[in-house]
């Protein structure tokens, strides 16, 4: 788990960097900012409306008695993919929209899905709760 933190915290910011300096060197310094811009706004926007929507789906599922396990796993993706879309990069930008855009969403969910279902099924979930 620590060796996948190094990577996300060193290699990634590496990697978006190079493709920034070689975006940069195609279309020029302007327009790579403005990308950059547009999709972090775009991001906050898609995030922020997405969110709200959840949180009514969450909170009319509450309301019907049922436990809203699929809409806690869209919050979590459209969290993690605001975040993403937040951040400056070509390849977080990327991995931002697919969990953000509704239909994209879809693909993730099954994978989360399949890999929570495993761990419960092998007994090695650990959850961590404290009062």
């Amino acid at each position: 788990m620590l060796m996948r933190l190094i990577i996300l915290f060193t290699v990634v910011p590496l990697v978006e960097l190079a493709l920034l300096f070689k975006l940069n060197g195609y279309i020029g310094f302007v327009y790579t900012l403005g990308i950059v811009i547009f999709t972090g706004v775009l991001g906050a926007y898609l995030a922020k409306s997405q969110g709200k929507e959840i949180l009514l789906r969450i909170k009319h599922e509450m309301g019907q008695g049922r436990l809203p396990g699929e809409q806690l796993i869209n919050g979590l993706c459209v969290l993690i993919g605001g975040a993403m879309l937040l951040t400056p990069g070509i390849l977080t930008d990327i991995c931002g929209f697919i969990l953000v855009i509704p239909i994209t969403r879809e693909i993730v969910k099954v994978y989360i899905k399949v890999k929570l279902q495993k761990m419960m099924d092998e007994g090695r979930g650990n959850f961590y709760f404290r009062w």
